[in-house]
């Protein structure tokens, strides 16, 4: 059986998070926190088990040490994910990397890396951005 094969869209969704929390090398509790509270709540997770987010966890890190890494990790998510989670998908990525209250150079070329490899517009992104920041400010 492919590797592929044991990633299911919820699958997906987690390690695109994953990848970004991980994506400056120090995966923050903030972020942590942001993907169970997801995890927790999203209707696309009504049926997920939890314990899986160790294992997807673990394949995210094992493939960002690969150097061509995070190609197959696009790929993998491309080919699990249905085309209409694409922005779902992006939207948890902003959600984790704005979770800490700072974007930092290796979430921003990540992000605009998820942009591109999911083929989200740049109005459409833009949206999904302004939605992280409002969601995440500050007093």
């Amino acid at each position: 059986m492919s590797q592929s094969k044991l990633l299911t869209p919820q699958d997906s969704l987690v390690a695109v998070m994953m990848a970004v929390s991980a994506s400056d090398e120090n995966i923050r509790t903030s972020e942590l926190m942001t993907i169970q509270r997801i995890v927790n709540h999203l209707p696309v997770f009504h049926d997920y088990d939890i314990d899986r987010i160790s294992v997807i966890a673990q394949t995210v890190f094992d493939l960002l040490e690969e150097e061509d890494g995070l190609d197959a990790l696009f790929g993998l998510v491309r080919e699990a994910l249905p085309e209409k989670l694409y922005e779902t998908a992006y939207a948890m990525a902003c959600d984790v990397a704005a979770a800490d209250g700072h974007l930092y150079e290796t979430e921003l070329r990540l992000l605009e890396e998820i942009r591109y490899e999911l083929d989200i517009s740049r109005l459409n992104a833009a949206a999904i951005e302004r939605g992280a920041r409002a969601r995440h400010a500050t007093l």
